[in-house]
């Protein structure tokens, strides 16, 4: 059988963060409304702890304040106590469905990728999670910033097939 012929999607798919736990359960519209919720909750606590100022992500830059590695630190050793209580504990979705965590491979592309996220964060103040906080704020800038984010993320996949995973 040639490869061509051969379904390769789930492997392809595996080889990705995303796409690993995707839902099979399908929902009204109105579903959505908690993550808008969520949302704006999450850009208010953005907002209240400096995390979508542009000096405080200077500043990290820079290396002249702690503030953001903090925060980026917290982030990071909650994430690792979640997955570990995820694994232990055998947690499913607030539906009932498995989660499941698949070991990656490196790829230099990931150091690649770092570097062009870094310098776009360095460079434009934002990253996509504070972005729409940011604007929501009145920095109206920023939406060049989400403009060039989804040509970014459109080129992406436009050319993802030809790219090495």
């Amino acid at each position: 059988m040639n490869i061509k012929d051969q379904n390769t999607d789930f492997e392809t798919r595996s080889l990705d963060t995303s796409c690993i736990n995707e839902s099979q359960l399908e929902h009204k519209w109105y579903h959505n409304l908690k993550y808008l919720v969520i949302g704006v909750l999450f850009g208010i606590v953005f907002i209240k702890a400096e995390i979508i100022s542009w000096y405080r992500i200077q500043e990290m830059f820079r290396f002249q304040s702690f503030h953001m590695y903090g925060v980026i630190g917290s982030a990071v050793v909650v994430g690792i106590i979640s997955v570990f209580l995820i694994k232990k504990f055998n947690i499913k979705t607030i539906y009932g469905e498995q989660i499941e965590f698949h070991d990656k491979t490196f790829n230099k592309g990931q150091i690649y990728g770092g570097l062009i996220f870094g310098l776009g964060w360095a460079v434009t103040g934002a990253c996509p999670g504070p972005l729409f906080a940011q604007i929501g704020t009145g920095a109206t800038v920023m939406i060049v910033t989400l403009f060039f984010a989804i040509v970014g993320t459109w080129v992406y996949g436009y050319f993802r097939d030809k790219l090495p995973h």
